[in-house]
């Protein structure tokens, strides 16, 4: 059951240049100081060969109405990346039974990333996603080879950590 809250007041781990936790801080306050933190993205593919997509909600404090990765958000205190990969798959789409997840790459922080330390998972469900309205607005399948010609035309609907992560998936 969603729980309306002050996202700004989550208290989430700051990190180093080498991905050390170094204390924590409210997210309002490492967004708007630009600290280094944690975060995941997961890229959710069915028998088909298609990934699932979804819109953030307008309620986002960051990239809102924008197209993104199946998954995603902050890794919480004392959370592991595999763990929040996991809790984000079920917070925002329903998908639970600990699908198999496999880490394909991590991206350093930078401005792209919004200072994220970036853990990118794959995993594969033929599982209809149950989007959180508080969450995403829409979602979407689509195949590889459509969205790689949809990001070409129309690189602004898109989250620009999206933007990198879907273009490191491609290069792997």
């Amino acid at each position: 059951m969603y729980i309306p809250h002050n996202v700004s007041e989550e208290l989430l781990p700051i990190v180093n240049e080498n991905d050390e936790v170094i204390g924590t801080e409210k997210r309002g306050v490492i967004h708007a100081k630009r600290l280094m933190h944690r975060a995941v993205h997961v890229l959710l593919f069915n028998s088909e060969g298609e990934i699932y997509l979804q819109k953030r909600s307008m309620e986002k404090d960051a990239a809102p109405g924008k197209w993104d990765s199946s998954a995603s958000g902050h890794v919480d205190p004392g959370e592991t990346y595999h763990d929040s990969a996991e809790r984000e798959l079920c917070e925002e789409l329903n998908i639970q039974g600990n699908p198999s997840l496999e880490k394909i790459a991590k991206l350093s922080a930078c401005r792209q990333t919004g200072m994220e330390f970036t853990e990118v998972y794959k995993t594969y469900s033929d599982e209809q996603p149950v989007p959180n309205p508080h969450e995403i607005m829409d979602g979407t399948w689509i195949m590889p080879e459509a969205l790689d010609q949809w990001m070409d035309r129309e690189p602004k609907e898109f989250a620009g950590c999206f933007r990198l992560v879907w273009q490191t998936y491609r290069n792997i």
